[in-house]
């Protein structure tokens, strides 16, 4: 159990089979299996998990579980892996939400009742819910930024409790990256490395861990300055071997092959390099698309309208092709779209419209969150503002973006340009020490950091 609560589920479903082996009549263990298939806040289950759940939930119920809080927890995952033809992912996952709800009022001092219903319930809300319904229900789900500084206690313990799971190590840096906590961040990610690697020893599928902790990782460095730590990241992965991955995180493994190299050209505002990046020819569309996302982005910086037009058209046939592919509903989950094109727009001299649009994306961040390792689109607009030459905007929107994803890099030097622009002196100040507070003693050439030690001696 511990090792399922902590997403390790190929080595659950390993415990839950020996539990099997030593005690064929235990009905938890065919649970414990079927649970293991089930990973909630990550993929859907293929067809044939779909198929093999069903069948370990049948020997479970036909053993007639020993009490009834087994009973209870065997058919309320029943309800997912039933009907899988003739209902949706959607319709059983909440379906399987109540259940569980069911299961909690029914025996309320159970404490498993209560994450497992937690956990249903952010497995089952809309990812398009402003009110963030189901994440203020559950128990602890505070990794948005409205919710975030809620859970750092817990974060800082966390770890702790399961100190060998290296999924379970790395968990904090969802709530350090919302924090702008870099070197939590940091540090929470190398220890989670550290012990994939150990598991990895042991011949087990880790590299879905490795690859997530990694993501974070590059992140993280570029927020301090510290570029060739985040581009030790992108040469790890392409020297990682995707036959060391568990197949069904293959693509997952592929997006990162081309999100890390995106994130860090755009980041450091390489947009030569963000520019000319190759989409993965094998890769599902999905995957592939990522690569226009960041063309598109690079050529608005370059006012490039032929690039930013050509991203924009092979954005748009990739995400119509995810549309008519086995997993559409990837398509929905895809939310930058609009980012591609306000960036082709405003190459091509439509600013206002490219404003509109990254607009109503920052407001929809703002009411829904994003990736933690997400570029905001806030920021994104702060930097289209200033470009423009409307600093006193542009720093609006710097600040509002640096209240939802702090101490960013980009963030802060991008408020003080504008602060300094609109002879917002003090603020500038402000921002510009904080930038080269968070890059203390890192070795970095950025010359944003040689522009703000330079300003802030001539102050």
């Amino acid at each position: 159990m511990a090792l399922l609560h902590s997403f390790e589920y190929e080595q659950a479903s390993k415990q839950f089979q020996e539990i099997e082996k030593k005690d064929p009549h235990c009905a938890m263990a065919y649970w414990g299996q079927a649970m293991s298939l089930y990973h909630q806040l990550w993929e859907r289950p293929s067809r044939d998990n779909l198929k093999l759940g069903g069948e370990l939930l049948a020997k479970a119920r036909a053993l007639n579980p020993a009490t009834a809080r087994e009973g209870d927890y065997i058919q309320a995952l029943t309800i997912f892996f039933t009907d899988t033809d003739r209902l949706d992912h959607r319709q059983r996952a909440e379906a399987y939400a109540k259940a569980m709800q069911g299961v909690y009022q029914r025996h309320p001092q159970d404490r498993e009742a209560a994450v497992f219903y937690a956990l249903s319930l952010l497995a089952s809300g809309s990812d398009d819910d402003p009110a963030l319904t189901n994440a203020k229900a559950a128990i602890h789900s505070c990794d948005n930024p409205a919710m975030a500084s809620l859970a750092l206690p817990a974060a800082r313990k966390y770890a702790g409790i399961a100190p060998a799971s290296p999924h379970a190590v790395h968990m904090p840096s969802h709530i350090f990256a919302r924090l702008g906590l870099w070197q939590d961040d940091i540090n929470s990610n190398l220890a989670a490395i550290k012990e994939a690697d150990k598991m990895a020893a042991m011949h087990l599928h880790v590299l879905h861990h490795k690859v997530h902790s990694m993501d974070f990782l590059e992140y993280a460095y570029l927020q301090i300055g510290y570029d060739a730590g985040a581009k030790a990241q992108i040469d790890a992965l392409a020297a990682a071997h995707e036959a060391d991955a568990d197949p069904e995180f293959k693509n997952y493994f592929e997006a990162q092959l081309i999100r890390g190299p995106a994130t860090y050209a755009i980041e450091r505002r390489q947009w030569k390099d963000a520019v000319n990046l190759q989409p993965l020819a094998d890769a599902p569309p999905y995957v592939q698309l990522i690569a226009y996302w960041g063309r598109a982005v690079a050529a608005g910086h370059l006012h490039d309208r032929a690039a930013a037009q050509d991203a924009l058209k092979h954005y748009d046939e990739l995400l119509e092709a995810t549309r008519k592919g086995n997993k559409p509903y990837i398509a929905d989950d895809l939310k930058e779209h609009d980012v591609v094109k306000g960036w082709a727009k405003y190459a091509s001299g439509e600013t206002e419209e490219a404003v509109r649009l990254l607009r109503s994306v920052a407001e929809t961040q703002d009411k829904l969150g994003k990736r933690e390792t997400e570029l905001p689109a806030r920021e994104m607009l702060a930097d289209m503002l200033l470009d423009m030459q409307r600093p006193q905007e542009a720093l609006a929107e710097y600040e509002t973006s640096l209240r939802t994803d702090p101490n960013r890099f980009n963030g802060l030097y991008g408020a003080g340009q504008a602060a300094d622009m609109t002879q917002q002196k003090e603020k500038a100040t402000g921002y510009y020490s904080q930038l080269l507070k968070n890059c203390d003693g890192v070795r970095s050439d950025r010359p944003e950091l040689t522009q703000a030690k330079t300003l802030l001696a001539a102050k």
